[in-house]
């Protein structure tokens, strides 16, 4: 059987079964794989276990009800299969952050850590087009000429802001040897992981490298990536995938890593390989700041 087939079987039969008593060895039956196979697949493509995975699905789900809905904390704790309100909470804070009872009063809507159901097209972009164990480099200090723009997640405006810079680079002096893009997120210091949603309107730069900023016309910001330690993700394939790939960072990796993240601008950077945006041989390189 395909391994992705039998992943999406997997994933079927857990999505039919979150509020049963679920076990693994369940779930590798009816995928047609041992339990030592199918986890293997889970961890080289989805990057985390077929346990954890499970638990993140019905937590996100648990955290639906606790927003929508006026049950009771010990109700959606025990319909969740957890065997008590107290390894519930201590399940939830870890995803999170918080615990049950603060993020319903709140009503903290929180994207990060949040698992949605994989779906055949991004089991599909997972398995192809990113790599899930990334990179720990050390980087010096990079000095990017760009065009600033604002977007939103929904409004997605950054394959215009890439046109309108594109067009204004050559006036750009003192390019630096190789002609490496970046683009900056910048996200605002008021957006946190509880506010950041797809009607934020955040700022990206999206810039060349150079090697001094003496004689740049106003058109153009000045922007220092500061070095330090970086988690490199490669994204293949079209640019409008790369939500995806960012889900995959935040939703996934983020919640297993060791890594602690820093509080720099994540940044992606494209060079050689990028062959254009909508190109499925394309690759760029993204950078995520860890202490």
């Amino acid at each position: 059987m395909d391994y992705r087939k039998a992943l999406e079987q997997a994933v079927m039969y857990i999505e039919n079964h979150l509020g049963e008593s679920l076990k693994v060895e369940d779930v590798a039956k009816a995928a047609g794989y041992s339990y030592y196979h199918l986890n293997r697949q889970f961890m080289a493509i989805i990057g985390e276990g077929l346990g954890s995975y499970i638990k993140k699905r019905r937590l996100a789900e648990a955290a639906k009800r606790l927003l929508y809905s006026n049950e009771k904390v010990i109700d959606i704790a025990l319909d969740s299969g957890f065997e008590s309100p107290e390894a519930f909470s201590r399940a939830f804070k870890a995803v999170y952050r918080v615990s049950p009872q603060v993020y319903r009063r709140n009503r903290l809507d929180i994207l990060l850590g949040a698992k949605e159901r994989l779906d055949t097209g991004l089991l599909d972009h997972l398995a192809r087009n990113v790599t899930v164990h990334p990179k720990i480099v050390e980087l010096p200090e990079i000095k990017v000429a760009g065009v600033r723009g604002e977007t939103t997640l929904r409004d997605n405006k950054l394959r215009e802001l890439w046109e309108r810079a594109n067009n204004l680079f050559p006036q750009i002096p003192n390019l630096a040897h190789g002609g490496r893009g970046f683009g900056i997120c910048e996200a605002c210091q008021s957006n946190t992981l509880y506010t950041m949603n797809d009607e934020v309107v955040f700022s990206e730069v999206a810039g060349v490298e150079v090697s001094s900023f003496g004689g740049l016309p106003e058109t153009f910001v000045c922007k220092i990536i500061p070095g330090g330690r970086y988690a490199v993700f490669t994204h293949r394939g079209s640019l409008s995938k790369l939500p995806q790939t960012f889900d995959y960072i935040w939703g996934t990796w983020f919640l297993t890593t060791k890594e602690e993240m820093d509080d720099r601008e994540d940044f992606e950077m494209y060079d050689t390989r990028f062959l254009g945006y909508d190109h499925p041989d394309s690759e760029i390189d993204l950078y995520i700041p860890v202490k």
